[in-house]
């Protein structure tokens, strides 16, 4: 049996219930609708109108992911990853781009997101809100995350491991529900004795990773933070502007991974599907090349099994700084 693969394009707006639909879904609705004005049946919802998948399911398996890096970037990761999944699970598979941190958490409580790559924080926002919510994987550089410190050259500071040093610069977070760009680089800042919160003017918050490379690399602000592999990343490929600096580098902790909806099963008509997400994603192999190439996407040389539990510290944290109730 065949499978059609489906990655979308385009921006899932935080209030939006319409899916993107596919010409299959188009003529199974149209299809659906006939029949339920045949037989006087009650009006269903967009979900429930979704055309059914190759095993029976009533609608494509929807993934999503926080918008941490460039939309260009995340647009063909997730689309390769969409493909991927397809060809391994036998599902149709659409990947719906969100609008900021806080829509990926809100669209995957409501069950429109049913997989959500989430950071550590907005992964145990979403888990709390959503009860039943069942962690799946991680990759194996999330167990060891960490995050950087950089600065702009012009602040004449070299590297160090002082983070009171960064107190009186003008600073930038990533967005306001990053783990490896707030969360915990605002853990390791009072624990060195800063204010998080006290950079003169308050701190900024430039709303992904890529974002305060640039800003810091204009002036704009003297000093931010990003996690280690998009640093690493930007770096491998040249992209970071000689006027930006690693200042140091935190401890690690636990970070991404993703996070199956509670009625994502039942609804595509697959009892087992945390099984077989666990094992297509701990399965990619470095020596396939469809594989390699999703595992050279994440940054990473392998996906490992993840529980609730790792991220016990994080929720401690964001209780501790208001970012968790």
């Amino acid at each position: 049996m065949s499978t059609r693969r489906v990655a979308r394009s385009g921006v899932l707006e935080s209030q939006s219930l319409l899916p993107p639909l596919s010409r299959r879904t188009l003529l199974a609705g149209a299809g659906a609708a006939l029949a339920a004005a045949v037989t006087g049946c009650g009006r269903s919802s967009p979900l429930s109108q979704a055309a059914s998948g190759p095993t029976g399911s009533l609608a494509p398996l929807s993934i999503g992911a926080i918008p941490d890096q460039d939309p260009e970037v995340l647009q063909r990761l997730y689309g390769t990853v969409a493909d991927s999944m397809a060809a391994a699970l036998g599902l149709d598979v659409e990947y719906r781009p969100v609008t900021d941190y806080g829509a990926a958490v809100s669209l995957f409580r409501t069950g429109d997101l049913d997989l959500v790559w989430f950071g550590g924080l907005t992964g145990v926002q979403a888990r709390l809100q959503t009860p039943g919510a069942e962690p799946i994987a991680q990759r194996d550089i999330d167990e060891r995350f960490t995050s950087v410190f950089v600065v702009n050259a012009g602040t004449g500071l070299a590297p160090s491991d002082d983070l009171t040093a960064l107190a009186p610069l003008r600073f930038t977070y990533g967005s306001e529900t990053s783990t490896s760009g707030r969360l915990m680089p605002a853990y390791f800042l009072r624990e060195a004795g800063v204010d998080p919160q006290g950079f003169p003017g308050g701190p900024g918050f430039s709303g992904s990773h890529d974002a305060t490379l640039a800003l810091v690399a204009s002036g704009s602000y003297q000093a931010g933070v990003l996690n280690r592999q998009v640093w690493t990343s930007r770096s491998e490929e040249g992209a970071v502007d000689p006027a930006v600096v690693l200042y140091t580098e935190t401890a690690p902790y636990h970070d991404y991974h993703w996070l199956l909806g509670p009625r994502s099963a039942e609804r595509l008509g697959v009892d087992d599907l945390g099984d077989r997400l666990l094992d297509h994603f701990t399965g990619l192999a470095a020596d396939d090349p469809a594989d390699a190439e999703v595992l050279e996407l994440f940054g990473a040389g392998a996906f490992v099994p993840t529980e609730a539990s790792n991220y016990d510290q994080i929720e401690e944290i964001g209780r501790d700084l208001g970012l968790v109730s």
